[in-house]
């Protein structure tokens, strides 16, 4: 898919070094956007950032922690002075880490919350000036959060990182009234199943293979046809927000 009006835009994507964060940055890349990707592990950072280099993209690594204030804070100094102000910011880092809520791992929940929640508000605070500034210039202006079906859909044993998830799906709609006054477009999208690698951070064997057997009879998305999704809504004439967009394989229901 060809995406013009993305060509010149300067886009931030967290969560940038695997998966889905990974494909959306490519594919923003392919279209045109300056992309900075954010992550923690450089190695990854770099190599994703040179696959996009080698293909004619701009792409910056930026190895940043969305659970640190002064490693976001450190990520946008060194975003504008290399790209200046941005105008399109993913949020899409996030783990998964299910287990009963009876075992009580407070460590899990605390780092499903940090990452998932108050990561994405860091995000969001360390960027909301440059949006508001670009949809003021008259230029396109996007936020996209990346949430879950689990924000709405409840699965045994998820109970937290579905209300880690339902938490950024409220939390567009909200920012929605309050930026979309200014022209700044939030668009919350919610992956069903996907092939990503929040699979492999469960510890729990019994979980791993329930999931593993849901991928073989669902059939999961890919993570480019989640980036690609994400290129389609931010593409849109600036006047358009695709405010709330599921994407499920054709077999989940």
């Amino acid at each position: 898919m060809s995406y013009e009006k993305l060509a010149g835009r300067t886009a931030v994507v967290t969560g940038a070094a695997s998966g889905i964060g990974e494909a959306v940055a490519v594919v923003l890349a392919a279209q045109g956007a300056r992309v900075a990707l954010l992550a923690r592990r450089a190695d990854r950072l770099e190599a994703v950032a040179g696959k996009i280099r080698a293909d004619g993209g701009q792409a910056l690594a930026v190895v940043a922690d969305v659970t640190d204030d002064a490693s976001v804070e450190a990520a946008v100094a060194r975003i504008h002075e290399a790209y200046g102000a941005v105008d399109l910011v993913v949020n899409n880092a996030g783990v998964m880490l299910p287990n009963p809520v009876d075992e009580g791992r407070l460590d899990e929940w605390q780092r499903m919350l940090d990452t998932n929640v108050t990561g994405v508000l860091r995000v969001v605070r360390a960027f909301t000036a440059d949006l508001v500034a670009a949809a003021a210039e008259g230029r396109t202006a996007d936020l996209v959060n990346i949430s879950s079906i689990g924000a709405h859909i409840t699965f045994p044993n998820y109970a937290v990182y579905g209300a880690t998830k339902a938490a950024v799906t409220y939390l567009s709609q909200s920012l929605r009234t309050e930026f979309g006054p200014r022209d700044v477009r939030v668009t919350n999208v919610e992956p069903g199943l996907t092939d990503s690698e929040l699979g492999s951070h469960i510890d729990n064997a019994e979980l791993a293979q329930q999931l593993d057997g849901m991928f073989g009879a669902l059939g999961p998305l890919a993570c480019e046809d989640i980036a690609d999704l994400v290129a389609y809504v931010t593409s849109r004439p600036r006047h358009v927000n695709l405010r709330q967009v599921i994407a499920l394989p054709t077999r989940q229901a």
